[in-house]
Order: C-alpha cells, then sequence, then structure tokens
C-alpha cells in the first residue's frame, strides 16, 4: 500500500561545502568570471552536505519541467491504481508540428495508441513536448501538478505554462516556469528518497532518468565513462540578440563509494555558445565529483 507522504516543512541538517572548502567555490567563480551567462549550482548529497551558488533567483527550468509533470502523473496513476501498460488514444491533432517531437515524427500525421509508459519516456528520456503537453492533461493541467509540487513542501518555483504555450511566446513564456536551483535537488531527493507511491512507480521513475538521451554533454560530460546518471536537461531556442534563455541539467550521481548526490547546474540569460553553455555545466558537474569522490573514499 502507498505511503502518503506531504512535506509541509523540510528541515535536516546539512553541512555547507562551500563553508569547509571555500577553494571549490573560489574555482567556480574564477571559472565563471568571463562568461557571458547567469549560473546557478545547487548539490545536495544523501549524507546531508549541500552546495549552493548563485542559488536565489528564478531560472526558467524548460524541460526540466517535465520531471515534475511525470511525478504529478505518477502520484495520479498511483492514487487511482492505473498500471503503466494502460493505453491512451492520442488524435494526431495533439501532435503539434512545430515543436520537437520524437513520437510526432515517428507517427506522422495520425492517431496512435500508446501506453502511459511510453509516454513517460518519450517525455523525459526523450524530451519530446508533445508528449509533455499530453501528460499535462492527464495530470488536470500544469496547475495541478503546479499543486501537487507545493504539497511536497516545494516553494521557491512556479509552473503555469505548457510546452504549447512556451511556444506560442517564447522571449516571455518561459520564464513562468521557474526554480531556484535548491528546489529542483531537494525536489529530486524527495522523490529518489521518500515513499511518494508504489515501488513500480518509483523505479521506473529512476528507470527513465538513467535512460535520458538528451544533454550527454552536460552533467556527464566529464564525469567518468560508467558513472551511474539519472538526469533530466532543459535548453530554450535564442531570442532576436542572440541570447539562450537557459541551457540546464539537474539529475542525480552515484561515487564509486555509493553515495548519492542530487545536482542541478542552471545557465540562465546566456550569450555563449550551446557548446560553451554546455562545457560549463560538464565542467562544475565535475568538480563536484572530484570533490566528493574525495571527501567521502577517505571516510
Amino acid at each position: 500500500m502507498r505511503t502518503t507522504f506531504i512535506l509541509v516543512s523540510y528541515l535536516f541538517s546539512v553541512t555547507t561545502l562551500c563553508a569547509q572548502n571555500t577553494t571549490l567555490q573560489s574555482r567556480i567563480s574564477d571559472f565563471l568570471k568571463n562568461k557571458k551567462a547567469t549560473v546557478g549550482v545547487s548539490v545536495l548529497t544523501e549524507r546531508g552536505d549541500t552546495l549552493l551558488y548563485n542559488n536565489n533567483l528564478r531560472y526558467p527550468l524548460l524541460s526540466v519541467f517535465k520531471f515534475h509533470i511525470a511525478m504529478a502523473v505518477l502520484d495520479k496513476m498511483d492514487h487511482a491504481g492505473t498500471p503503466l501498460d494502460s493505453i491512451l488514444h492520442i488524435s494526431s491533432s495533439q501532435l503539434q508540428k512545430n515543436t520537437y517531437s520524437p513520437l510526432r515524427d515517428k507517427y506522422p500525421n495520425q492517431d496512435i495508441n500508446i501506453s502511459l509508459r511510453d509516454l513517460l519516456k518519450y517525455s523525459v528520456s526523450l524530451s519530446d513536448n508533445n508528449a509533455c503537453d499530453i501528460l499535462i492533461d492527464y495530470a488536470g493541467g500544469i496547475s495541478k501538478v503546479d499543486s501537487y509540487i507545493r504539497k511536497l513542501g516545494i516553494k521557491n518555483f512556479h509552473l503555469s505554462e505548457t510546452e504549447n504555450t512556451m511556444h506560442q511566446d517564447p522571449e516571455k513564456a518561459p520564464y513562468n516556469n521557474w526554480s531556484y536551483p535548491s528546489e529542483a535537488t531537494r525536489l529530486l531527493f524527495i522523490a529518489d528518497t521518500k515513499t511518494l507511491f508504489a515501488n513500480n512507480y518509483k523505479e521506473f521513475l529512476t528507470e527513465i532518468m538513467l535512460g535520458t538521451t538528451t544533454g550527454t554533454d552536460k552533467l556527464k560530460g566529464l564525469l567518468p565513462p560508467c558513472t551511474q546518471v539519472g538526469h533530466k536537461t532543459g535548453s530554450s531556442d535564442r531570442n532576436p540578440n542572440g541570447m539562450k534563455l537557459a541551457d540546464n541539467d539537474l539529475g542525480f550521481v552515484t561515487l564509486p563509494c555509493g553515495v548519492k548526490y542530487y545536482i542541478a547546474i542552471f545557465v540562465m540569460n546566456s550569450y555563449e555558445t550551446d557548446q560553451e553553455n554546455a562545457s560549463i555545466i560538464a565542467f562544475i558537474s565535475r568538480l563536484i565529483y572530484d570533490e566528493l569522490n574525495t571527501r567521502y573514499s577517505n571516510r
């Protein structure tokens, strides 16, 4: 039986990495000094260590919000006892043409029947925008997703846009779906460590995070090849001035010693190239990995 978990307040003892290792913080600052972008970092380990860098800003989530949506969908399925292999009928009109959608590309101009399992894979692992909006409708709308996340104790975030509404107003609407990096890592920590829904749904959420195929040059980019990383990326187009609203990655990483940590690196309002944005995320990700690997291996 599922255990209902509502986090009204979130309190646990933490040790701030930056307080113990100012070199790590200064290395991040030095690395970012001449970058034409705003970068926020949050790290939370299962042992209670944290790092926050430039955290208290509203970073547009872009497709990272597909993780939030997946949680709300799985919660609804769990309450209703809906199996992952339950089938939804999708009309061709729900598969928007002017958006990123491997699902539409596989089934062009046709109605389809597809399982919730596969829709969630398309949305999280492949970052399919049409699958995302179909799942938002299934969850009861984006306001329902926002309300569900708030019931878990996550406050410094906001969701009000779908992929479709963001595409209708690409310069302004994406900023309406935002989060502090710390709230994103806290949500991932809660999803991974608490009993929010039955184990088969929880294990499936981990599976599709591990199966993410987008942004392999971000959090994973400079980590050792066999490192276990589950993540959800997000990125925007550029405005007419060449500014990219966001390049993001949120994920969990398991160290060789078995300790897991949760990390968000959000790049906002960047005039750097896409490759440079990815390298910013990859470089900071490796700094964190090396620091935590050294710390926990020596304990």
